[in-house]
């Protein structure tokens, strides 16, 4: 029988992360799907900040961002007019080196990723896929189906679940799944068009409760279609057509669609499972939440579960850190999932709403409020960190702790314009910041434990990012802040890991653990 870290069932773009991020901090992964290789429609299609963010230890950021469509834009339409145009890129650029939302076709991505993931000497195990699991003692034992009809087992000392919506893991630990179905149909769309809309940039149409945005890929014209079909076609779902879909929509958006390269319908689902971690099997991605595309976030999410997830499995594996470190992975993910098919559930209600009312504040109100509102520099900004998934944190962890200027211990570390903070380390791992002059001894303690300590003269983009002048701020390895220090004391970091129990760089007797 193999035995493997960590087996992964589900190769989509959370379990390749995931594959990815462990085996570069050198945890032996196992990683299967039952399709036969990356998949070949574009199915998710933004990237968000916060993703490339994430991606730059992975090695990823930079080819991922080349490859795609930077979308420095969203414009609002009614009735063929742009009635609003809201720049993605002036309010991100002092919060993130990536200020525009990126598109970048599924299958190209996954494509990428397994490159990488080869590169790092993992392959995925195609045609094969989880069949069952049971624990046993400390390991996970699993059967793997093969295409052919055998069965393979291997162990392994954890699982994860990134089998989708369907999750076996998820039925097999029976976790719930509470939600409902929309009674909508979606569709999906790779199209050719013309028109003032086929710019390259996002349109979403508010002038019908037919739900549609555009996606453009380049200036060429060539974007994809998300929307709803009329409700008189769903009884015949299986064998709708692109001539289904209401023209009234895209005629809104002053678009003509010359070509349909790829056209596909489906239900969406809002729903969030009840628990992230059962024993040693943990739920990501679609298999922990669904929800309404609006908004892109559906694999950002997932991937967020992954980079989460990854530094956690691996200190634990490693004999860094105690199993109970893996407890803070449900509720540091599972309050933004929550969150988000809450906020998403409301959104596209709203733009699919009927009735006059609410196609008149979808086309009068709407636009202009979101064009007033959009001109506030504090709305504008909260509105892309919303988007970006910037503004995530985890505030309410047990890994969370202090404040040094407005920068609370669970925030992500603040990317300070002008000077490259998020530069990547020679390792996913731990560091202490510190924007000013460190101390000699946080400077000792950081040499004698191995800890990364980066120093950063002060300036003034310091103060505005909202840091402490000589304040020390512990990163973790998925680059949020674990704790905030105004002294910058190495006393602070040995009582931090001393009370987490933190074997790797705990030189006190262990306390009470607050895990």
């Amino acid at each position: 029988m193999e035995r493997y870290d960590v087996l992964i069932a589900g190769a989509g773009p959370t379990g390749m992360v995931l594959a990815l991020a462990l085996a570069k901090q050198g945890i032996r992964v196992c990683i299967v799907d039952k399709a036969e290789g990356p998949g070949t429609t574009s199915r998710a299609m933004a990237v968000q900040a916060r993703t490339l963010e994430l991606y730059r230890p992975l090695g990823l950021a930079d080819e991922v961002a080349a490859a795609g469509r930077k979308n420095p834009a969203i414009n609002l339409w009614v009735k063929g007019k742009r009635r609003a145009h809201l720049d993605l890129q002036s309010a991100g650029v002092k919060m993130t080196p990536y200020p525009f939302v990126l598109i970048y076709p599924q299958d190209a991505h996954e494509r990428l990723l397994e490159r990488h993931l080869e590169a790092a000497g993992v392959s995925i195990w195609r045609r094969t896929e989880l069949a069952d699991f049971e624990e046993r003692g400390e390991q996970v034992v699993a059967r793997l189906r093969r295409a052919g009809g055998s069965d393979v087992q291997v162990e392994a000392r954890y699982l994860a679940g990134c089998d989708g919506a369907r999750s076996t893991v998820r039925r097999q630990l029976g976790t719930g799944f509470a939600g409902g179905t929309y009674d909508h149909i979606f569709y999906v769309a790779d199209v050719q068009s013309r028109g003032p809309a086929a710019n390259g940039e996002i349109h979403l149409s508010l002038e019908t409760s037919d739900f549609v945005i555009l996606l453009g890929y380049d200036d060429a014209g060539r974007g994809r279609l998300v929307g709803t079909i009329q409700d008189q076609h769903a009884v015949n779902a299986d064998a709708l057509s692109f001539d289904d879909v209401s023209h009234k929509a895209m005629a809104s958006l002053g678009m003509e669609v010359e070509q349909v390269h790829w056209f596909s319908t489906y239900r969406v689902h809002h729903r969030v499972t009840d628990h992230y971690r059962r024993g040693r099997a943990f739920l990501l991605g679609d298999a922990a939440h669904v929800h309404s595309p609006a908004g892109g976030q559906g694999m950002n999410t997932g991937i967020g579960d992954a980079i989460n997830l990854a530094w956690k499995l691996a200190a634990v594996v490693r004999g860094d850190a105690p199993d109970s470190l893996l407890d803070t992975y449900e509720p540091e993910r599972i309050a933004f999932a929550r969150k988000l098919v809450e906020t998403t559930d409301r959104l596209f209600s709203f733009v699919t709403a009927e009735g006059n009312f609410a196609n008149f504040v979808r086309m009068h109100i709407a636009p202009m409020f979101a064009s007033a509102a959009y001109g506030i520099g504090p709305v504008r900004e909260m509105i892309f960190r919303i988007l970006s998934q910037t503004t995530i944190n985890y505030h309410d962890s047990p890994l969370s702790s202090g404040v040094a200027g407005r920068v609370h211990g669970g925030d992500r570390l603040p990317w300070v314009a002008g000077l490259d903070n998020y530069a990547a380390p020679a390792r996913i791992d731990w560091q202490v910041h510190v924007y000013g002059q460190a101390f000699a001894d946080l400077r000792d303690w950081c040499d004698r434990h191995g800890m990364i300590l980066r120093e950063f003269d002060w300036g003034r983009e310091h103060d505005e990012a909202g840091m402490a002048r000589n304040a020390g701020y512990l990163v973790r390895p998925d680059g949020y802040v674990a704790l905030c220090d105004p002294g910058a004391s190495a006393q602070a970091l040995e009582d931090y890991f001393c009370d987490l129990d933190y074997r790797r760089f705990r030189v006190c007797q262990p306390r009470q653990s607050v895990l």
